[in-house]
Formats: structure tokens, sequence, C-alpha cells
């Protein structure tokens, strides 16, 4: 009843549906205004920078995991960066997150990766709850720092 798949270009639209559902969800929904050539192009296009596993169940689409690779330069290996999550509300703790997750871990071992990390909002409690239940350890001396489009174009013409 649950199946894990990859995500192939005719999904780009349930795609930007959860992308949006998890904006919502984080309080977050009028930051969404990513367009859909944006998701074919960089996801779909001759380079994908990144990877979706659609999650269904009883073969309707109800959650995503969006993903990426990034690189160890201290170990040498790639890691994979789960972007987002995410379960539509009324299919949660029936045990799809943790097969995606269980999926995305074996992606991180057939690609050789030194390590699987995700960020968690403070507030998610029940996110939190979800992945120490996974005996995920958090990460609490790292601090994420962010430069936006506007920080990004200052940045480039400083004078420094």
């Amino acid at each position: 009843m649950i199946n894990i798949r990859n995500a192939t270009i005719e999904d780009v639209d349930i795609i930007i549906f959860f992308i949006k559902e998890l904006a919502f969800y984080e309080k977050e929904a009028e930051s969404v205004i990513l367009k859909r050539e944006d998701i074919i192009k960089y996801g779909f296009g001759d380079t994908p920078i990144f990877k979706v596993l659609i999650a269904e169940y009883f073969n309707n689409p109800v959650g995503f995991a969006f993903y990426f690779f990034t690189y160890s330069t201290w170990l040498g290996k790639p890691v994979l960066h789960l972007e987002d999550l995410f379960i539509l509300p009324e299919y949660r703790k029936k045990g799809i997150a943790k097969k995606l997750m269980k999926e995305l871990a074996k992606i991180a071992i057939d690609n050789d990766c030194c390590r699987f990390q995700w960020q968690v909002l403070d507030w998610n409690q029940l996110a939190i709850n979800f992945y120490n239940s996974l005996n995920a350890k958090p990460l609490k001396e790292w601090i994420t720092y962010r430069l936006d489009r506007q920080g990004l174009l200052e940045l480039a013409k400083s004078n420094f």
C-alpha cells in the first residue's frame, strides 16, 4: 500500500503542490515563488541538481522527499542532503516518512555517502521526535547562515 518511487518530469505539478503545502505548514506560504519551468530545468534538465522521491499510498501521491548531494572535504566522500520531507497531514503516522527515510539511506549507501543530513525547524517538535526515533543526532554546535538574493548581489558588488 506504500510505494516510494523516483519522480519523473510528469510529477512536476505534484512536486510543486507538495512544496507549497510544506511552505504553508511552515508558515511561509508567501515565500514560494518558484516556477514550473525551474523544477523542470533544475530537476529534469540536462544537468539535474536535485532529485525527488514520491511517496504513494494506494497509488495516490501523498508526500515527497527532495534531496541533492554535497561533498565532505574532510572525509572525501559525497553527502546526501535532504532539503524537504513532507507528508500530507491526513497520511502521517502510517510509516510513509520512515519508508522515505529508509529509501534515502539506501540511496546514500549506494552513492558511497559518508553521511545523510538535513535541517529541522526548532519549533517542529513532531519532526524532531520523528528524527530522534531514527537515532539521528542534532548538531547543536552548527549554526546555519544564509545570504538571500539581495545579500548575494550586495556581496558580489562589494569593494573588498
